[in-house]
């Protein structure tokens, strides 16, 4: 009796990972719908949740905290795209920049050029958390803030490495946290988690 050796398996195809440079082709040329929530993330376009209530309330309490450091030169920018690396192009909820007298016409601003980046998260606390934070900390970003929604609590990430945050402290309602990158100024999560 002749047996037959077991077919083998067929290739698992492999995911097309886009540079930020196509994503911005695809943008530019009306590839993507313009009122599409998407961020590009190692190279995959994600779809970003809809911004519920909540997550818009807090958004307008860190306008409100960090408008006075805009102030003093630095860039308030809310919703908008930062170039990490050749594949990553996401959009954070709240960023603070070093001043640019063209405001970085032309182009996103890179990781070296973020003083404070902050993601809010309500449902897409575990994606955040889990990817979005390490790629930053990839990339070099100082300093994170992870507002967490159902938790009502702030994470704050500083010391980036290539393998995470070396420094995470955590702060609820009712305490303060100091941050380096608003010189040393100490912030009250209740101004942040209403």
């Amino acid at each position: 009796m002749m047996t037959t050796a077991p077919a083998a398996a067929p290739p698992i195809p492999t995911p097309y990972r886009f540079t930020a440079d196509e994503y911005d082709a695809l943008i530019r040329y009306g590839l993507l719908r313009p009122d599409a929530r998407l961020e590009l993330i190692e190279g995959a376009i994600i779809e970003m949740s809809p911004i519920g209530a909540d997550h818009a309330t807090c958004v307008r309490a860190l306008i409100r905290l960090l408008s006075a450091f805009s102030q003093e030169g630095a860039i308030l920018d809310v919703q908008n795209p930062i170039r990490l690396s050749e594949q990553a192009q996401p959009q954070p909820d709240v960023i603070l920049l070093q001043p640019q007298p063209d405001l970085y016409k032309g182009r996103h601003p890179r990781p070296a050029e973020v003083l404070l980046l902050v993601e809010v998260a309500d449902s897409t606390l575990a994606f955040d958390r889990g990817t979005k934070i390490p790629l930053y900390a990839r990339a070099g970003i100082r300093e994170v803030w992870l507002v967490d929604l159902p938790n009502q609590t702030i994470e704050i990430y500083t010391q980036p490495t290539p393998q995470g945050y070396e420094q995470v402290t955590a702060v609820r309602r009712g305490q303060t946290f100091q941050s380096a990158t608003l010189a040393g100024a100490a912030v009250a999560a209740n101004a942040i988690l209403l």
